[in-house]
C-alpha cells in the first residue's frame, strides 16, 4: 500500500529521489539541461510529498507558490521500477489536496516534449495544455498545463 508523507525539501528521501530525477533529466534534456535546471531548485519550495511503499520511498512531488492563488507543481518523480502502479497520480492528487487546503484555486506545471509519459499523466489527471507561462514562454520544448482545484 502506498502512503504519502507531507514533508519539507530537506527530507532525506526527497533529496535522494530528486537526485535520481535530475540524472534522468540530464540525459533526456542533453545540451538544454542547464537551461531547465535553473528552474528546478528547491530553495523556494516549502511543500513536499514523498510516496512510500511500506518503508521504501518510491516517488515524490512538490509545489510552490507561483502567484496569487496559483500553485506550481514541481519535482514529480517515481522511480522506474515502481512506475505503472498509479503512484504518480496518487502524488499529484496529494499535492492538489494540500494546495487546496492552503486556499490555492489552481495548479500549473511545466514538462518537456521529451517526457511523453508525464504529458499523458497530466492529461489523465484533468490538466489542460495551456499557453507557456513565465520562464517557459517562447520555449518550444516546454509543454505547460493548468487545472482548477477549487
Amino acid at each position: 500500500m502506498i502512503t504519502i508523507l507531507r514533508t519539507k525539501p530537506e527530507n532525506f528521501d526527497f533529496v535522494r529521489l530528486i537526485s535520481e530525477l535530475d540524472k534522468d533529466i540530464q540525459i533526456r534534456d542533453g545540451e538544454e539541461h542547464s537551461f531547465y535546471a535553473q528552474f528546478n531548485k528547491t530553495d523556494s519550495i516549502k511543500h513536499v510529498v514523498v510516496a512510500y511503499d511500506g518503508d521504501i520511498a518510491v516517488g515524490c512531488g512538490a509545489f510552490k507558490v507561483y502567484q496569487g492563488d496559483t500553485a506550481e507543481i514541481k519535482r514529480m518523480f517515481v522511480n522506474p521500477e515502481n512506475r505503472g502502479r498509479k503512484i504518480a497520480s496518487t502524488i499529484l492528487e496529494a499535492l492538489e489536496t494540500w494546495a487546496k487546503e492552503l486556499s490555492f484555486a489552481s495548479c500549473i506545471l511545466e514538462t518537456g516534449r521529451r517526457y511523453p509519459e508525464a504529458i499523458a499523466l497530466y492529461k489523465k489527471n484533468g490538466y489542460a495544455v495551456t499557453r507557456n507561462y513565465g520562464q517557459y514562454e517562447g520555449i518550444d520544448d516546454s509543454v505547460c498545463f493548468s487545472k482548477s482545484i477549487y
